[in-house]
């Protein structure tokens, strides 16, 4: 089969690799119809994740066919039509009964980090019961793949752990794909502003299209603090990953609120306590535990939230390659999130 490999910071290759076969009785072998590229595949071609090997298959999203399953598997049966969430669990461990998927004691994030992804023609999915979600015939395939990964990160990591609720001013700095799902999800608690920040006007757009009442391009801090009277925000959520942009949250939010820190960071940032500690805000981090997909698929089949908007340009799988460019150039080519699909 056909895979994207990681060889390396900054080299990646789309290439041959043995088909994937099953290797536990809970795993499944999934044939990939619909994939993405995430902006954290771009981190880890930057090297901001080291725990990824020379010789990985990329990516973590994903819809499929069901081409073979192991003798442990009961939920799923060959044939299914199925979304692959980007963490595995295996339902038994302390965190996986808490809820926690991310930290699954045999899964967690690692299709496309430590085990090989699904932006290849076949994954195997392990703990497959737990880990794949059959699909309604009717639902949209693309807004399907945007359940995988962006839509729960922004509603579990956004949303939740920036504890939105109703009436609250809340910004999110960076309008990119995981911001944008942060604000589509953030509306679920009709807060009364959502502020957008983001220097690339066309992704503002988008945000404003999306139902962002207002949006930034330029010296955040001193329009957001014009914005709200000086008093800041009830939540800043932070949706790139990076020094700057965790810094003008922890400048705007108000005392008693919420910092929700999104962006995956390669850096260290400079906290600013001796400012934060008396302020009595929370702030929380997180990786997404896609605990939150069943929910979030009854809202995608009922209309209340329409995530294939989102989805601005489209490759077959074997042009993966020139996806990446044009994504790694987002701003010049006004991407927000790829569609790879094999015919």
């Amino acid at each position: 089969m056909k895979a994207l490999v990681f060889h390396g910071p900054g080299k990646r290759r789309w290439e041959d690799k043995p088909r994937p076969s099953i290797e536990k009785p809970t795993d499944a072998v999934v044939r990939i119809t619909h994939t993405t590229i995430c902006g954290t595949d771009l981190h880890i071609l930057k090297g901001d994740v080291p725990a990824v090997e020379d010789g990985r298959t990329l990516g973590h999203e994903g819809v499929g066919v069901v081409e073979e399953v192991g003798d442990g598997v009961s939920n799923i049966k060959v044939g299914d039509e199925v979304l692959i969430s980007c963490v595995t669990s295996c339902g038994r461990c302390d965190y996986c009964k808490r809820g926690i998927y991310a930290h699954c004691r045999d899964g967690g994030w690692i299709l496309g980090h430590l085990i090989d992804g699904t932006q290849a023609e076949y994954v195997r999915t392990p703990h497959a019961d737990n880990s794949l979600f059959p699909l309604p015939d009717d639902m949209n395939r693309e807004a399907a793949v945007m359940l995988s990964d962006i839509l729960p990160t922004g509603h579990e990591i956004g949303a939740l752990n920036g504890e939105v609720k109703l009436g609250d001013t809340v910004v999110i700095v960076g309008a990119g794909p995981i911001g944008l799902a942060a604000l589509m999800t953030s509306r679920f608690y009709s807060p009364a502003r959502i502020i957008m920040v983001d220097p690339d006007e066309n992704r503002l757009a988008m945000a404003k299209q999306l139902g962002a009442t207002d949006v930034i391009s330029s010296n955040p801090v001193e329009a957001i603090l014009a914005l709200t009277d000086g008093e800041g925000v009830d939540v800043a959520m932070e949706a790139v990953g990076i020094p700057e942009t965790f810094d003008v949250c922890q400048q705007i939010v108000r005392a008693g609120g919420h910092i929700a820190n999104l962006g995956v960071h390669g850096k260290s940032v400079d906290l600013q306590l001796q400012d934060l500690w008396i302020k009595n805000i929370t702030l929380r981090t997180g990786l997404v535990s896609t605990n939150t997909i069943p929910v979030l698929m009854r809202a995608v089949e009922s209309g209340d939230v329409e995530p294939a908007e989102l989805v601005t340009h489209r490759f077959k799988l074997d042009e993966i390659e020139k996806a990446y460019d044009i994504f790694t150039d987002a701003a010049k080519e006004k991407a927000i999130k790829m569609i790879l699909t094999v015919e």
